[in-house]
C-alpha cells in the first residue's frame, strides 16, 4: 500500500470525522482502504457497489472538500469496488469514478451479491408447492407499544425501540440489541417495534424469527444445497428481528451465514433488531467479529420492574381484560411477585380463574393462597438484593460493608461470593451485577467468579462457605 495514499486519506478522514456523526463515520468511512495515489487522483477501496452509491449520494460534497484541501482544485477520487460473493471468494476489482468525473467505466457491468444465479427465489417460510411471493412478517399484533408499559426498568430500551420504529435503519441504533432475564418483555418489545414499523411503513418487508428457527432453516438449506437461496432471501428483508440470538452460541456455520446477512443489511441501510438473555460481553462461543457488530448500535437492558411499574402492569392487564379488582389485592400481588412480568400477569390470570371457576369473590385471603401456590410452583429467580442480604447475614456484616471499598480479606471474599451467586442464580449481566454490588465494573465481577472457582478447588474452608450458601438459595 502506498504510504502517500495512506497519509492523504488519513488527513481526509480527520477532516470528515469532525463534520459527521460518530456512528456514520464508523459505518461509512472506517471500512474504506486507501489503495494508490497517482498525481491528483486518490484511489480508495470500498466494500460494495451500494457503499459507493451511498457515499456518492450522501457524502460527495464532504469528500470533495476534504480531498480538495489535500490535493488541490483538480483532485479526483477513484473508487475500487471489492466485490465479494456469499462464500467469500474475491472477484476482480472494478474501478469506478464519481458521477461528476466519470469516464467510460459504467456501473451496469457490476454484479451485485443480492442477485441470485437462480431467478426463482426460495422463501423458507413458504410451504413447497404453494406459490406465494409475499413474505409474512410472523409478528404478533397483540404485542404492541400500547400494552408495553414504560417504567424505570425499561425506559431506555422502549425509547430506542420507538426511535427505530419511527425511522428504521435511519438511527444510530442499528443493530438494536435488547437483553435481559426471562419474562421481562424482550420478545414483546421486539414484536412491538415490528408492528409499529408495519403500521407506519406498510411497503417495508419486516420479518420476525427466533434464532432457533433461523438455525433450523440454515441447516435445511445446507442439506438441500440451497444455501445461496437462503442468504438471498434474508438479504431482501428491510427489518430483520431475531429473537434469542444467544442460541447461535457454538453454531459456527449459522454464525458465519448470519455475519454475511448482517453485513449486507447494515450496509444497505436496513434495520436489524436482536434480543438476548445476556449482554454481548457475557455471550459465550459467539465469534468475536459477530460480537463486535452487535456493539455497533445500542445494547439496551430490560431490568426487573420496580413496584410502581408492577402496579401499572397489573392495572393495565385488568383493564384490558375488563376485570375490576380492589386496590389492596393489586398491591398485595405487586409486592409479592417481583421477579418478572410473566409471573406477575400469570398470578392475576390465576386469581381471575380461581374467582370465576369457584364463584368466589376476589378477597385478600384468596390472593394470598393463589400467590403462595403460584410462587411455590414457579421456579423463582433469586434477586441480587436477596443474595447480598443472605451473604452479609452469613458473614455477620451489613450489606453496606459488603458493598464498601474496603480491601479486608474476609469482606472481599464475601463480596466475591455475592457476585459469584448473582451470576449463578440470576440472568443479570455482569455489568448489572457489578453496578448493584458496590458500583463495580463487569471485569471485577468476572475476576470475582474466577477467584471463587479457584478457591473452591484449593481452600477447604472456602468450599464449605459455598456449600452452606448454596443450600440457602436452593
Amino acid at each position: 500500500m502506498n504510504v502517500t495514499a495512506t497519509s492523504v486519506w488519513n488527513n481526509c478522514l480527520a477532516f470528515i470525522k469532525d463534520n459527521i456523526q460518530p456512528q456514520a463515520f464508523k459505518t461509512w468511512f472506517e471500512p474504506i482502504q486507501p489503495v494508490k495515489l497517482s498525481e491528483n487522483a486518490l484511489s480508495i477501496q470500498v466494500p460494495s457497489k451500494f457503499f459507493y452509491e451511498w457515499l456518492e449520494e450522501h457524502y460527495v460534497k464532504l469528500l470533495k472538500v476534504a480531498l480538495t484541501k489535500e490535493l488541490g482544485d483538480h483532485a479526483k477520487l477513484v473508487y475500487i469496488i471489492k466485490m465479494e460473493n456469499t462464500y467469500g471468494n474475491r472477484e476482480p476489482f472494478t474501478e469506478k469514478i464519481p458521477s461528476s468525473n466519470r469516464t467510460s467505466v459504467g456501473p451496469q457491468e457490476l454484479d451485485v451479491p443480492i442477485k441470485s444465479k437462480n431467478p426463482e427465489l426460495k422463501n423458507p417460510f413458504i410451504i413447497p408447492g404453494i406459490r406465494n411471493i409475499k413474505i409474512e412478517s410472523q409478528l404478533n399484533p397483540n404485542y404492541n407499544f400500547e400494552n408495553f408499559l414504560e417504567g424505570d426498568s425499561n425506559r431506555l430500551a422502549r425509547s430506542a425501540g420507538m426511535a427505530v420504529a419511527n425511522k428504521p435503519g435511519g438511527t444510530s441504533f442499528n443493530p438494536l440489541l435488547v437483553f435481559g432475564g426471562v419474562g421481562l418483555g424482550k420478545t414483546h418489545l421486539a414484536h412491538a417495534i415490528g408492528v409499529e414499523i408495519k403500521d407506519k411503513y406498510p411497503e417495508r418487508t419486516v420479518l420476525y424469527i427466533s434464532a432457533e428457527k433461523f438455525t433450523q432453516q440454515y441447516i435445511e438449506s445446507v442439506k438441500k444445497n440451497t444455501r445461496n437461496d437462503f442468504i438471498h432471501f434474508y438479504q431482501l428483508i428491510d427489518v430483520l428481528i431475531i429473537d434469542d440470538v444467544q442460541f447461535l452460541s457454538g453454531k459456527s456455520g449459522t454464525q458465519d451465514v448470519f455475519f454475511h446477512i448482517f453485513n449486507h443489511l447494515h450496509q444497505n441501510g436496513k434495520q436489524v433488531i436482536l434480543t438476548s438473555d445476556k449482554a454481548p460481553v457475557d455471550m459465550q462461543d459467539i465469534e468475536q467479529r459477530l460480537l463486535s457488530r452487535f456493539k455497533w448500535g445500542l445494547s439496551a437492558e430490560l431490568q426487573n420492574p420496580d413496584y410502581e411499574t408492577r402496579i401499572s402492569i397489573l392495572k393495565n392487564k385488568l383493564y384490558r381484560d375488563g376485570v375490576e379488582m380492589p386496590d389492596d389485592i393489586v398491591d398485595y400481588v405487586a409486592k409479592h411477585i417481583k421477579t418478572n412480568i410473566r409471573e406477575l400477569e400469570g398470578a392475576v390470570i390465576s386469581l381471575i380463574a380461581q374467582s370465576s371457576f369457584n364463584k368466589k369473590e376476589v378477597t385478600l385471603e384468596l390472593a394470598q393462597q393463589v400467590v403462595e401456590k403460584f410462587v411455590k410452583n414457579t421456579k423463582r429467580e433469586v434477586s441480587i438484593d436477596y443474595i447480598q442480604k443472605v451473604v452479609s447475614d452469613y458473614f455477620e456484616m451489613d450489606v453496606a460493608t459488603l458493598q464498601s471499598k474496603t480491601r479486608k480479606r474476609h469482606i472481599v471474599q464475601a463480596r466475591q461470593l455475592a457476585m459469584f451467586f448473582a451470576k449463578k442464580f440470576t440472568k443479570a449481566s455482569l455489568a448489572s451485577i457489578g453496578s448493584q454490588i458496590g458500583k463495580r465494573d463487569h471485569a471485577t465481577v468476572l475476576h470475582a467468579c474466577k477467584t471463587v472457582d479457584n478457591l473452591a478447588e484449593t481452600d477447604k474452608q472456602f468450599r464449605k462457605y459455598i456449600e452452606d450458601l448454596t443450600k440457602k438459595f436452593s
